[in-house]
């Protein structure tokens, strides 16, 4: 039967440097939707800055929303959420809040809104944390925040570039939503293909049917992937679009 359906990373993978869609990326998502095949979103972003592409694409499909915390029917229903303890927020913050300002910085998606350091709550319940990340140049306090997040054992930590750390609840991630959504539309997964760069694409990279690295990707990331696409740059996603779907 071939594949059916394509989950697609946004920054780094289907975003150009300008934060738009070429062209020519656009062009073979028009012809995949046109044959019938299913074009999934799978982002970190919030849904409220996935929204706005899905609906420049014409897309009326699933999307997988805070690296796998959320995933939506369509841009306007939510399907399935799963969110942060509080308390395991509040982990974060203890370990974190020494090194805030210069050193570090941090954004946090929540059901509610963004929080970074110009609004940290005071009562952090009263929202619904969805991911939470850090951010810094400095390689070495970056690679020991990663491994305290990863030895608590409380969290999926990934990352979207080689200067965050990203942490979702534990067993959530790409790679399970894109399986949610498989059931949703009711497509096997061996017949699903994702695409990505980053770390937070290697669980949904894994498992699909075909697991494609953009060429920009990182490292880590090409030796999970079955074959490498070209860059993000060099409309990657209409290659692999025209190669396995059309």
């Amino acid at each position: 039967m071939g594949y059916q359906l394509i989950a697609l990373d946004m920054d780094g993978t289907l975003i150009g440097r300008k934060g738009e869609i070429s062209e020519g990326n656009r062009e073979a998502i028009r012809a995949a939707i046109d044959k019938g095949k299913i074009i999934v979103l799978a982002t970190g972003r919030p849904l409220r800055n996935a929204r706005p592409f899905a609906e420049q694409l014409g897309l009326t499909f699933p999307l997988i929303i805070n690296n796998g915390s959320e995933v939506w029917r369509d841009a306007d229903t939510l399907y399935q959420r799963h969110v942060l303890p509080v308390d395991h927020v509040e982990r974060i913050f203890a370990a974190i809040t020494p090194y805030l300002g210069e050193r570090l910085d941090f954004w946090a998606h929540t059901v509610e809104e963004r929080i970074d350091l110009a609004n940290i709550p005071e009562d952090k319940s009263k929202f619904q944390w969805l991911q939470f990340a850090v951010k810094t140049q400095d390689q070495d306090l970056l690679k020991s925040l990663r491994e305290a997040f990863e030895s608590w054992g409380i969290f999926d930590v990934s990352n979207s570039s080689p200067f965050n750390v990203e942490c979702n609840p534990l067993g959530v991630n790409k790679g399970s939503g894109l399986q949610e959504v498989c059931r949703l539309v009711s497509v096997p997964i061996e017949q699903a293909i994702a695409v990505g760069d980053s770390l937070n694409d290697i669980s949904m990279i894994r498992a699909a049917g075909l697991g494609v690295a953009m060429g920009n990707a990182q490292e880590a990331v090409m030796k999970a992937a079955d074959t490498v696409a070209p860059g993000h740059l060099e409309d990657g996603v209409a290659d692999v679009i025209r190669k396995y779907l059309l």
